[in-house]
């Protein structure tokens, strides 16, 4: 007796069916690849010159008035010439010599200076111009003043790279170029004070702020041979995309 096969169980009628079925998947799978997005967060480090912030003066308007010249002076008054009798002593002035000779000592301007203990105030010098630089951990073995330059700024560049919150942008919504401009001293003693930041957002200007904040105590920098301030300035510009 020959066995039939069931008409309902041949698979051949419905391959119209999944032909359609794995198009619409494979359409579905290319759309979702298309909406996906990828933000990348690059940081750019340049060196800056200090930027010197100044407050804006208000100039008072003032009017001129048409006042009438004042009056000539009188005229000087004739000379008295006093006729003195011979008989009446006069008094002789003096003058004392001033000449010194080989044996007084002379006294040097900066010998008085030291007696009295004024200290020379050297007022804070910007990095580009300064003597000697200060000295970022790990750059103590640099010979010259320009290695140490180039030194400290890759130290601060990667360390900037390393500690900044990237994803901060993100979470803001902003988008594109960002810049922060920064500005901070580094004292006599070596350590980071006066931090300024300027950006669109505050919270930019925080967390600049936060690690720059953070770098590691350093050699102060001298100006004739003096420890002195250190003004540092340098953008932090990085591009959000989208």
């Amino acid at each position: 007796m020959e066995v039939k096969k069931s008409q309902n169980a041949d698979l051949r009628k419905n391959i119209t069916i999944y032909a359609l079925m794995g198009l619409a998947f494979m359409l579905l799978l290319s759309w979702q690849g298309l909406e996906y997005e990828s933000k990348e967060v690059e940081i750019v480090e340049e060196y800056e010159e200090p930027m010197v912030m100044m407050e804006e003066e208000d100039v008072p308007i003032t009017q001129m008035l048409n006042t009438p010249p004042p009056p000539p002076p009188p005229p000087p008054a004739p000379e008295v010439i006093e006729i003195v009798e011979d008989e009446v002593e006069i008094e002789e002035t003096i003058i004392e010599d001033t000449e010194t000779d080989e044996e007084e000592e002379i006294v040097e301007v900066e010998d008085v200076a030291e007696e009295v203990g004024v200290e020379e105030v050297i007022a804070d010098v910007p990095f580009a111009v300064i003597e000697n630089v200060p000295v970022y951990p790990g750059c103590e073995k640099m010979t010259n003043n320009a290695d140490r330059k180039k030194c400290m700024q890759e130290k601060i560049d990667r360390f900037v790279n390393k500690n900044f919150d990237t994803g901060l942008a993100n979470e803001l919504g902003l988008s594109g170029r960002q810049t922060i401009r920064l500005q901070f001293k580094i004292d006599q003693k070596g350590e980071v004070t006066q931090i300024q930041s300027r950006a669109k957002d505050p919270k930019l200007q925080e967390e600049a702020a936060r690690v720059i904040n953070k770098l590691p105590k350093m050699i102060p920098g001298k100006q004739r041979g003096k420890a002195v301030g250190v003004l540092y300035a340098m953008p932090i510009i990085f591009d959000v995309q989208d």
